[in-house]
């Protein structure tokens, strides 16, 4: 009996050293992810516990630290279950520390519907702060002055929000203030209001115990469902699979809940949704984000491209401040610059990269570049190396490329400004290239030109081109908004079209055009911009 006593205790002992060893480890990883994050994810976690902790203990939060423990007071967070850490983290969009835990972005998106615990609301209402710009609120604060405190200062979207809760103005069931204010300053909002809307909780009383189907039937001629796949039986819920209204997509769940002593069942409509838009967007949490060329040509043999070098440098500054592996070759001949594409078409490092960039800065003509030999080298011919066939590491990737140079020949040089077009010679006039035709047939290229095929483009012959320093100012300023590169091409042409030449009878139009077939997002640098 001693003998058994003693081997009790020791197994005893061991268990407990194992218990602990899990207890330690499983801290050690929460301490890693909280050192990984910021204020504003900080402020961010808060506010999608904001349903789970009382406010009055959040209010005391000051690290991600705090909040991890206020989740395993309420037995949320344990080192068997991280499930709600992971999904925090996937809603921030912090993927690359999902695998402390064990996860991808896809496992937890596989689990969302069946573990999930912030609510569409809280969901909703995150979304719509990613999406507010500093602009947009200080218009909201501005619109809404009279239902905030004097002396309250509104430091974010998320801050708004909080305050707009807390004094009973925003429900879960009541989200109208904010859709007016929407409508005034950004009705495009109103698309993550109006998602929110359609899979809102709904409560359904049908008499007796209908048949899954027929319910989901009733509702649908009832107007109260948005229009529902098939669906399967599992245990006491009904999952509906998707959803055909406008393309929204979203999972529905029937949770069935009888009420004792009634004849009739209560039917609740949960709807487990995501707020992103339909477009996905390509992969860019790998370790490495991808390469950048610059091509700077300045010296020609009849000319030189003064001011060019101001835009390489700040191609250089913001693309490294991007993540990205940058590269800078100068003074390339037509021939060397074709050389240089095949060096890069089979550089194998590709395959661990999220995308490819490149930049040329020279003289050009319609459809094509110049080399410092004066020759001219085809953009179809430059941008077909990375194709999928040519280039298999970078098949389903984006490859971006950004051209600054003239696409014509309609010259004019006020002081100061110099075009990125040799004079011309009227003798060797070819025929323009549709833009179209100068990126190949296949998906996930972008090309952006400075300026319209057939038109100059400007280089103040001290601070750079007009596309390239405007282009930059825009990175630096949206990406850390989170804008798409479409989005930012978008307001690089309202940057360049307000431009005119010191004459003033100058303007450019700069012109993406792409075969891109997600939304492309750089990834949110640390650092503060460059410059």
């Amino acid at each position: 009996l001693s003998a058994f006593r003693q081997r009790e205790a020791v197994s005893v002992v061991g268990s407990s050293n194992m218990e602990n060893d899990i207890s330690l480890k499983f801290r050690q990883q929460l301490f890693l992810i909280s050192e990984n994050l910021v204020t504003e994810d900080v402020a961010a976690l808060k506010f999608l516990c904001t349903d789970l902790l009382h406010l009055s203990k959040l209010e005391g939060v000051k690290s991600a630290a705090d909040i991890f423990k206020l989740l395993m007071a309420q037995e949320y967070l344990n080192a068997e279950d991280t499930f709600l850490l992971a999904e925090l983290l996937y809603r921030i969009k912090y993927h690359s520390l999902l695998e402390k835990l064990g996860y991808t972005k896809e496992k937890v998106q596989e689990r969302l519907s069946e573990k999930g615990r912030i609510s569409p609301y809280r969901q909703m209402l995150y979304e719509l702060s990613e999406n507010i710009t500093s602009e947009m609120l200080k218009k909201i604060t501005f619109l809404l002055q009279d239902h905030l405190p004097k002396r309250w200062m509104i430091l974010s979207a998320l801050d708004l929000l909080t305050l707009l809760e807390k004094q009973g103005l925003l429900t879960k069931d009541n989200v109208k203030i904010l859709e007016d204010v929407c409508m005034t300053v950004s009705p495009d909002l109103l698309e993550t209001i109006d998602c929110y809307k359609k899979g809102k909780v709904l409560c359904c009383n049908i008499l007796s115990s209908p048949e899954v189907h027929t319910a989901a039937k009733l509702l649908k001629e009832l107007g109260e469902l948005p229009s529902f796949c098939a669906a399967k039986i599992h245990k006491r819920r009904c999952v509906m699979l998707s959803s055909e209204e406008e393309g929204t997509p979203v999972n529905g769940v029937f949770f069935f809940q009888p009420k004792v002593g009634l004849k009739y069942m209560v039917l609740e409509v949960l709807v487990l949704f995501s707020f992103k838009n339909t477009m996905k967007s390509y992969k860019m949490d790998g370790p490495h984000i991808g390469f950048c060329l610059i091509i700077n040509n300045v010296n020609f043999n009849s000319s030189q491209r003064k001011g060019s070098c101001k835009d390489a440098e700040q191609l250089e500054r913001v693309f490294t401040w991007l993540g990205l592996d940058v590269r800078t070759y100068t003074d390339l001949t037509s021939g060397e610059i074709i050389n240089l594409m095949e060096t890069w078409q089979h550089v194998p490092d590709h395959k661990d990269r999220n995308c490819f960039i490149c930049c040329i800065l020279s003289h050009g003509k319609s459809g094509a570049i110049y080399g410092t030999d004066d020759r001219l080298v085809s953009i179809r011919v430059l941008t077909s190396h990375f194709t999928a066939k040519q280039c298999p590491q970078l098949a389903a990737k984006p490859k971006l490329f950004f051209i600054q140079a003239c696409q014509g020949d309609k010259i004019q040089r006020p002081v100061y400004v110099d075009t990125d077009g040799p004079t011309p010679d009227l003798s060797s006039m070819q025929e323009r290239v549709s833009l179209s035709e100068s990126i190949p047939e296949e998906a996930d290229f972008l090309l952006g030109m400075a300026t319209v095929d057939g038109y100059v483009s400007f280089r103040h012959m001290e601070e750079g081109t007009w596309y390239i320093q405007a282009l930059c100012s825009k990175l630096q300023l949206l990406v850390p908004r989170g804008e798409d590169i479409l989005s930012i091409l978008t307001q690089v042409n309202e940057d360049v079209a307000r431009r005119d030449s010191p004459s003033g009878t100058k303007k450019q139009m700069p012109q993406p055009a792409y075969t891109l077939r997600r939304k492309f997002i750089f990834p949110i640098p640390m650092a503060p911009p460059p410059s």
